[in-house]
């Protein structure tokens, strides 16, 4: 059985479907809280201080540069990671109360984990986006992604709130 069927994505509509709402919250959790962390990369450049982590570019970003240790346009890729990952850290929260209240409203487990699925993939493109892109043009595309994934869990709260509206 593939993955989407699993999931409820694809396959006959009448086969019972998991909700998958602990698999898509640890990874989710893992991806902004571990992979989307500065602290490799700049472990990577040499300018990870373990004392006050959250100052690092700000006190030793100039100094690094100087020092050759980054670039410019490598500070400012660094600058964007952390901000993409304190913005994927803000976001959990509403990612939780999505997938939390949809499952204990007893929404579709399909749609679950069609807005689930929809929300992890809007994060990995607006982490891709935010440090990768540097061309104000392009980046505008952030805020798609930004808006695609909001959008995926205020789309289960819709969901759970018509459930909780028929009181069924």
């Amino acid at each position: 059985m593939s993955f989407l069927t699993r999931l409820g994505l694809t396959g006959p509509l009448d086969s019972p479907v998991t909700n998958y709402t602990p698999l898509f919250l640890g990874v989710q959790y893992l991806y902004a809280y571990g992979l989307l962390s500065s602290r490799p990369l700049k472990q990577w450049y040499g300018i990870d201080h373990n004392v006050s982590p959250r100052e690092d570019l700000a006190k030793f970003g100039e100094a690094a540069i100087r020092e050759g240790k980054i670039t410019r346009r490598q500070l400012e890729m660094l600058k964007r990671n952390e901000s993409a990952h304190a913005n994927s850290v803000e976001g959990f929260s509403l990612f939780v109360a999505g997938l939390g209240i949809a499952s204990i409203a007893g929404v579709s487990p399909r749609i679950i984990n069609a807005a689930g699925l929809s929300y992890m993939f809007a994060r990995l493109a607006y982490g891709a986006i935010y440090i990768l892109v540097d061309h104000p043009k392009w980046s505008q595309l952030r805020g798609l992604t930004w808006w695609w994934g909001n959008f995926s869990c205020f789309y289960l709260l819709w969901e759970a709130q018509k459930i909780f509206w028929n009181g069924a």
